[in-house]
C-alpha cells in the first residue's frame, strides 16, 4: 500500500521534472536555450536547490491523476545557495504553455518572494515567458500586479536580480524593471512592451524582436538591462559575481574578503590623467591603479558611458565606485548618466556599501534637446541621490570640477564625509576660457591684440581661481593629495567611518525628481 503511494508520488514528480516533454525540451535546445531545471542547476552551489511548490496546479479536477495539463504551472520555485549563501529563486519554464503567467504560476513566484523577504535573502527570477496566460484573463493580470507590489515593498530590503533569458513581453516586463539588476543574453532574450507586429500594425515599422528589445538595445541604448552577456553560463558568471559584492539585505554588510594589498603606492597615477584639462584618458585605468586587484565589476558598462560606476573593493570592503568618464562627451553629465549615477548611488545607500567618487567634469551636456528632454530634472537626480545617501562618501576630484556638476558629483556640501583633490584639480564656477570671455570680455575687445590678451587672461584666471587651494582653505576640500597616495588616503578614509551612523529627519519618504 505505501510502496504503491511512494511510486505515485515518484510518478507525479517525475512528469513535473519533465515539463513540456521531450520535443518540447529539445526545441528549447535548438535555440540555444536550456530548461528551467538546467539554469537553476547552473546557476546555484551543486546540488543545493530546494523546490517549493511542485505540486501547485490551477485546474482541480486533475490534482488526483497523472493526467496534468501544466507541469509546475510553469515556473520552478524555491531556494538555494550561491556561494554557500541562501537565495531564492524561481525560473520561468518555456516547456509548458511558453511558460505564460497565469494565476497560480504567478501565486507561486510570490510565495517565494515573500520567503525571501522574510529570511532577509536575495531574490533571483529567470525570466523566459510568452507573457500573460490570455485564456485566465483577467487572473493572469491580478498575478503580475501581486508581484509588482512585492517588487516595490521588498526594494531596498533585499537585492533583487532579474535574469531574461527568453522572451519578456507585455506586462511581463515590469517586474525586471521593478528589480535592483537585469541580465539579458544576446540573440536569445528581448523586452519590450509592444510586439513587432503592434508596431508594424499601428506605425508601420518594421522590426525584428531583437532589434526591437534585445541585450544590445537595453543595455545601450534604453538602459533598462544593467549587464549584457554572451550565453547562459556567462550571465550565470556574471550573476554570481555581482552578489559577491551585495549583502544579504539591508540589515547586512557585504562579504569582506582578505585584501592581499593593503595599501601601495601607485606612482602610474601621476602619469595617467593629463595636466592639459580638454585631453581624455579612461578613468577605468585611474581606478584599476587604486582598488584592489585592479577590478572593477561595472554596472550600466554599455550605456551612458560618460559616466562609470560598479562595484570594487578596497582592503577587501566592498564599495561602489561613481566617476566621470573624460574620454567620452568630455565626461559632461547629461540625461542618461543622471540617471544611471542617481540609480547606483541609490542602490548603494540602500544596502550599506560606501560610495567612492572619482570627478573630473566639465559641467551638464549643452544643448536644446538636453533642455528639452529634462536635463534639469534628471541632473536634480543626482543631487537628490547623494544629498539622500547616509552610507560613507569619499570623492576626489581629478581634473576639471565646475560649477553645479561640481555640486553634484559627492561635493561636501551635498553631504561627502571627506573630500580629497590631486594638485591637478580645477574648481571653479566654470573653466578659465569661459569665465576669461565673461569677466575680461571688454578689456579683450577693446586691445589690440585680444587673442593674445585673452591667452594671458585664461592664463592668470587659471593660476589664481583654478586650483584646489581656495576650496581646501575654506574646508571644502579636507586634503590636497598626491595621486600616487590615493589608495593610502582611501583605505584610511573608509575605515574613520566604518561605525558611521547618521540621522535624518522623520518622514514617510521623500519626493524622488522621477
Amino acid at each position: 500500500m505505501v510502496e504503491g503511494k511512494i511510486n505515485y508520488l515518484r510518478q507525479r514528480r517525475g512528469i513535473i521534472h519533465g515539463g513540456g516533454g521531450d520535443s518540447k525540451i529539445a526545441e528549447q535546445h535548438g535555440k540555444g536555450k536550456q530548461t528551467a531545471r538546467e539554469r537553476l542547476a547552473q546557476l546555484l552551489d551543486e546540488g543545493s536547490f530546494v523546490e517549493v511548490g511542485m505540486f501547485v496546479q490551477g485546474n482541480m479536477q486533475d490534482a488526483g491523476t497523472l493526467d496534468i495539463p501544466l507541469p509546475g504551472e510553469g515556473v520552478v520555485t524555491g531556494y538555494g545557495t550561491i556561494d554557500g549563501r541562501i537565495v531564492y529563486v524561481f525560473a520561468q519554464d518555456f516547456t509548458v504553455s511558453g511558460g505564460s503567467l497565469g494565476e497560480y504560476h504567478a501565486a507561486k513566484i510570490c510565495r517565494v518572494m515573500d520567503l525571501a523577504a522574510r529570511n532577509g535573502a536575495p531574490f533571483i527570477g529567470i525570466n523566459d515567458s510568452g507573457g500573460a496566460r490570455i485564456q485566465e484573463g483577467v487572473m493572469s493580470l491580478d498575478g503580475y500586479g501581486n508581484i509588482f507590489y512585492r517588487n516595490t515593498l521588498n526594494s531596498g530590503v533585499i537585492p533583487q536580480i532579474s535574469v531574461i533569458m527568453g522572451p519578456s513581453a507585455g506586462g511581463a516586463v515590469y517586474s525586471p524593471a521593478l528589480t535592483d539588476f537585469a541580465f539579458m543574453v544576446d540573440d536569445t532574450s528581448y523586452m519590450f512592451i509592444t510586439g513587432p507586429q503592434v508596431i508594424k500594425a499601428v506605425t508601420g515599422e518594421d522590426v525584428s524582436p531583437v532589434k526591437l528589445g534585445g541585450a544590445a538595445t537595453h543595455n545601450e541604448i534604453s538602459g533598462v538591462a544593467h549587464f549584457r552577456a554572451k550565453n547562459e553560463q556567462d550571465c550565470f558568471s556574471k550573476l554570481r559575481k555581482l552578489l559577491s559584492y551585495l549583502p544579504s539585505n539591508n540589515l547586512g554588510d557585504p562579504p569582506v574578503f582578505e585584501s592581499a594589498e593593503p595599501s601601495r603606492p601607485a606612482e602610474e597615477l601621476t602619469s595617467i590623467v593629463p595636466v592639459e584639462p580638454n585631453k581624455p584618458y579612461d578613468v577605468v585605468d585611474v581606478i584599476a591603479h587604486i582598488v584592489d586587484g585592479g577590478e572593477l565589476f561595472q554596472v550600466h558598462e554599455h550605456y551612458a558611458k560618460n559616466a562609470v560606476v560598479g562595484f570594487a573593493r578596497l582592503g577587501g570592503r566592498a564599495v561602489g565606485i561613481i566617476a566621470n568618464q573624460a574620454r567620452v562627451l568630455a565626461g559632461c553629465l547629461d540625461i542618461n548618466c543622471s540617471d544611471k549615477i542617481a540609480r547606483f548611488v541609490r542602490f548603494c545607500d540602500c544596502f550599506n556599501i560606501p560610495l567612492i567618487t572619482f570627478v573630473d567634469v566639465p559641467g551638464y551636456l549643452p544643448g536644446v534637446n538636453q533642455e528639452y528632454g529634462g536635463i534639469i530634472r534628471h541632473g536634480a537626480k543626482i543631487l537628490y541621490a547623494y544629498s539622500e545617501a547616509t552610507v560613507p562618501q569619499i570623492s576626489v576630484i581629478l581634473r576639471k570640477a565646475y560649477g553645479g556638476a561640481y555640486i553634484a558629483m559627492s561635493s561636501r556640501s551635498l553631504g561627502a564625509d571627506f573630500a580629497f583633490a590631486w594638485p591637478t584639480a580645477e574648481i571653479a564656477v566654470m573653466g578659465p576660457e569661459g569665465a576669461t570671455n565673461i569677466i575680461y570680455r571688454r578689456e579683450i575687445e577693446d586691445s589690440g591684440n585680444p587673442n593674445g590678451i585673452r591667452s594671458q587672461k585664461v592664463s592668470e584666471y587659471r593660476e589664481r581661481y583654478a586650483n584646489p587651494y581656495i576650496a581646501a582653505a575654506r574646508g571644502w576640500i579636507d586634503d590636497v593629495i598626491e595621486p600616487a597616495q590615493t589608495r593610502q588616503y582611501l583605505l584610511a578614509a573608509l575605515a574613520a567611518l566604518k561605525d558611521k551612523h547618521e540621522d535624518r529627519p522623520r518622514k514617510k519618504h521623500g519626493n524622488f525628481p522621477v
